[in-house]
């Protein structure tokens, strides 16, 4: 086996965040008495969490500050008085009831039964820990390690050097880390040594000089990746 220790990203990787967003929101904006929250809002509240997100990734902001800060932004930018703390917890709730799979993920697991997996995510413990619980996902990882619960986010390399530490692993060779977003996934394992691959089902171009180990559009193509001794004829 050329990897044994497979680093899983959550969001957009293996469970679909964009429906996981757009129906938490709609559930908060209307127990807020906003039904229309969403249709109003949604463009501008994509616009402050993505710099929110970027900054975490950066180390400009933390976990904590942006649970609340993404909402008190955009409850002044379109002249709400809502509680941005509360309403964020809210929002934290709801996110971790909805779980949205991506196709094939269900099969490539069963393919590389035999494998140690784990998560590594950059979400709140509570959103992610309810998603991965209320899913085929539960009792498949051997650690799931969220940057809330850590203080570091990838492409930090102190959450990679946390992670390898918990899962008691001394050789980042037999690691791959497998994830949808070049600046956090692949260049916080590229940067911690570790091969990575891109899941790009979407056919982005790469234009940012982060460059993955491997890229892969399905599923299906990890096995080729995880075993491919098992793949020739």
């Amino acid at each position: 086996m050329k990897y044994d220790v497979l680093l899983f990203d959550l969001d957009d990787t293996l469970l679909d965040f964009g429906m996981t967003e757009l129906n938490a929101l709609q559930h908060t904006f209307g127990e807020y008495g906003l039904p229309n929250g969403v249709k109003d809002y949604l463009e501008s509240y994509k616009a402050i969490s993505k710099v929110l997100w970027d900054d975490l990734e950066q180390g400009r902001t933390t976990m904590v500050d942006l649970k609340a800060e993404r909402f008190k932004r955009l409850f002044l930018e379109v002249a709400l008085d809502v509680d941005a703390a509360a309403f964020g917890q809210k929002y934290i709730e709801n996110l971790g009831k909805e779980v949205h799979m991506i196709d094939g993920v269900d099969e490539m697991f069963a393919s590389l039964s035999g494998s140690r997996f784990a998560l590594l995510t950059n979400g709140f413990k509570e959103a992610q820990y309810g998603r991965v619980n209320g899913s085929s996902l539960k009792g498949m990882f051997e650690a799931i390690i969220t940057s809330e619960e850590t203080g570091f986010q990838k492409p930090q390399s102190q959450i990679f050097e946390y992670a390898l530490n918990k899962l008691n692993i001394t050789d980042p060779s037999r690691v791959l880390m497998i994830g949808d977003s070049l600046t956090s996934d692949i260049q916080g394992g590229n940067n911690f040594g570790l091969d990575t691959c891109w899941f790009n089902p979407h056919l982005k171009e790469n234009t940012s000089g982060i460059q993955p180990t491997y890229e892969i559009q399905a599923w299906n193509q990890l096995m080729e990746i995880v075993r491919p001794h098992l793949m020739e004829v």
